[in-house]
């Protein structure tokens, strides 16, 4: 999982005493960030942009794989030279005492997902100011994303037992959110300017299996939680919706009938990790690579301008040269159109550390530069489609050479960009504004990117 660090930036008008914030990780991590930061304001402390202007800092932790271990690490070494009071919390606090034996000065270690751990530690160490400054929060909380998009996640935790996986380990099984406060914190958000929400968990196709489908309530009419009827309420909020992490359960089959009718956007994150049935079934997948291109032609039946992303795993233990092939073949036959491959990298506590046939780092890193040779082929093929169509594209950022904008086939950060040309009239070029919908009749492509004029 690739980690990305973000710094908190300023908050105006915030009264001492201040916090200093580093999030690591995937968007399930910065969610929690999200939440912690939105607590600190709620209790009036202040959010510095830097070490220096910080009273103690807060590092959110990537524990997933060996890189992002050490990426962790790295950035609490950094943030204790620069300040000095330091609380860990995150997936690597999870992982045993390996923060206290790297860092022992640090203040405070806690798990992912604990907010009340992390806000004790808080208070033990910077006492809270005198009176909550409430009215300097914001309805939708403090975000570090843009404010034209945001991570809405629905569920904490996960019921699979993936062999290379240790994410149960260090957040638990499933726990699914009351869907009645899911889309209430969607509303706040829509109404604070989100054109587009992602949804995200550990499994998001599974959301309620945990509460038995149980029926909330939204806006007074009764809702169950399942991802079908979040999906299609959140349809209703006139904004992008875009899914992540979804399992090809049967299902979602319902879901792509709500793409198919434009309530949803036609786009798809769902992590196949590999094609062999017998690969799946030593990381103990819960489908087999024949079913699920059977599924994908299904798919692309009831909605054929849906985008499948995905991610793979190759070099896994005992993945022979022939099982290697079937994933390539099998990328090549459902078209996948966004993919992220990982060459296997052993994880401390993951069960497949102890399958037999671990293949070289050489070997591992070499199969892993072939799958994204073949898959951008096939990505190039696909979006060498789109050249002539127009399509409505999302505004990221505006330069003076034009705009930086994305599809809806593209997710912030992994996925690919739509570059839209400055056009020639003033009164065009004021339609670029970041945040806002345009359209845009695309002239070219490569292997991730498109390039369009407004139309």
């Amino acid at each position: 999982m690739n980690s990305s660090k973000v710094i908190a930036g300023k908050f105006p008008d915030a009264p001492p005493p201040r916090v200093g914030f580093v999030s690591l990780g995937c968007p399930k991590a910065l969610v929690d960030s999200e939440q912690i930061l939105t607590q600190l304001r709620a209790e009036g402390y202040g959010v510095s942009p830097s070490y220096a202007g910080a009273d103690l800092v807060v590092v959110n932790t990537c524990g997933f794989i060996d890189s992002a271990v050490q990426e962790s690490l790295d950035a609490i070494g950094e943030a204790l030279a620069e300040n000095g009071k330091v609380i860990v919390t995150g997936c690597l606090g999870a992982k045993g005492d390996i923060v206290q034996k790297t860092h022992p000065k640090v203040l405070a270690v806690t798990g992912p997902h604990a907010l009340g751990e992390v806000m004790s530690a808080v208070h033990a160490h910077l006492p809270m100011p005198h009176d909550p400054f409430m009215d300097l929060l914001p309805p939708q909380g403090v975000k570090l994303t843009p404010k034209h998009y945001a991570y809405l996640k629905i569920s904490e935790g996960c019921n699979h037992r993936c062999t290379f996986c240790i994410i149960p380990s260090m957040r638990g099984d499933l726990v699914s959110r009351d869907i009645g406060l899911v889309m209430r914190e969607a509303e706040n958000l829509v109404k604070a300017g989100v054109k587009e929400l992602l949804v995200i968990s550990q499994d998001t196709s599974a959301y309620g299996v945990d509460v038995k489908y149980r029926t909330g309530f939204w806006n007074g009419k009764p809702l169950k939680t399942r991802m079908n009827d979040l999906a299609a309420a959140l349809g209703e909020l006139g904004v992008w919706t875009r899914l992540h992490y979804v399992y090809p359960y049967p299902s979602v089959d319902e879901t792509i009938e709500l793409m198919a009718d434009g309530k949803i956007l036609p786009y798809i994150d769902v992590p196949f990790q590999h094609a062999s049935p017998r690969i799946l079934k030593a990381m103990q997948r819960p489908a087999s690579g024949e079913r699920n291109l059977e599924r994908i032609e299904a798919w692309r039946k009831v909605c054929p301008e849906i985008t499948i992303r995905s991610t793979f795993i190759a070099g896994f233990p005992g993945e022979t040269e022939a099982e290697f092939a079937e994933l390539l073949a099998f990328v090549e036959a459902a078209k996948i159109d966004r993919a992220g491959c990982f060459a296997y990298s052993p994880v401390e506590g993951a069960r497949a550390n102890d399958i037999a046939g671990a293949l070289p780092p050489e070997v591992r890193e070499a199969r892993q530069a072939e799958f994204m040779r073949v898959q951008g082929n096939v990505s190039r093929r696909r979006l060498a489609r789109k050249i002539g169509k127009t399509i409505k594209v999302l505004i990221d950022a505006v330069t003076p050479e034009g705009a930086t904008a994305r599809s809806s086939a593209d997710a912030p950060e992994i996925d690919g960009n739509v570059f839209v040309e400055q056009p020639a009239r003033r009164a065009d070029q004021a339609k670029l504004k970041v945040g806002e919908f345009v359209n845009v009749k695309i002239s070219g492509s490569d292997m991730h990117d498109l390039w369009g004029k407004l139309v």
